[in-house]
């Protein structure tokens, strides 16, 4: 038991010595937290200038809010060079691939956008958003068996909701499935009356 205690209490300080930018320093937190202000008024460049004067390479959680902020203010490549660096402090970092994802997105490097989901599914295969981005992408290739599957599991997971459930329903149409994308098709109704693209699936079928 004491061999156990010891252990513990080594493993407390790597945890103190691993977060001592933030246990020792109020200044970094004050930094954050005017940065937060400077979000909040839209002034992306103003909170990127609060962090700066604190901003640590070896930080997980500066990189990461760096990222943002830098998407926020249009810098894409210094962006993704952020979230870069966040990914190589912690590989399996879901939140990070998702913020990669958005300046890829942007500056249109698709390959790198399905790279980050990729790897996202592959840390958490129910991941919701993750496989709804998959689908979407996979629909707009007109890969319509490809996004079937993607919202499948979405929708398996999360029977009544909107983004999913409709997608889905066109996947289903889009794959001759008419039955089946009749009955979604009226669940998303029951979700949403009078939802145009549900109606508009439906007018579809009948023709």
């Amino acid at each position: 038991m004491r061999k156990l205690k010891s252990t513990i209490v080594a493993g407390t300080f790597i945890l103190i010595g691993a977060n001592n930018l933030f246990s020792q320093s109020i200044s970094v937190t004050d930094a954050f937290s005017k940065s937060y202000k400077s979000e909040s008024k839209s002034d992306f460049k103003g909170a990127i200038e609060d962090l700066n004067p604190v901003y640590v390479k070896s930080s997980y959680e500066m990189n990461l809010r760096m990222g943002w902020l830098y998407y926020k203010a249009g810098s894409y490549k210094l962006s993704e060079s952020y979230y870069q660096v966040a990914l190589d402090l912690k590989p399996n970092a879901i939140e990070a691939k998702f913020g990669y994802a958005y300046p890829a997105y942007a500056l249109g490097n698709m390959n790198e956008v399905i790279e980050q989901y990729t790897k996202i599914l592959a840390i958490d295969p129910q991941n919701t958003t993750a496989n709804y981005q998959m689908g979407m992408i996979a629909y707009d290739k007109k890969n319509y068996q490809v996004a079937y599957k993607y919202f499948d599991k979405v929708v398996t997971l999360y029977p009544f909701t909107y983004s999913a459930l409709i997608m889905f329903a066109w996947s289903n149409y889009q794959l001759g499935k008419k039955d089946d994308a009749t009955i979604l098709f009226n669940r998303v109704l029951c979700l949403s009356p009078g939802d145009t693209s549900a109606l508009e699936g439906l007018s579809m079928i009948k023709k």
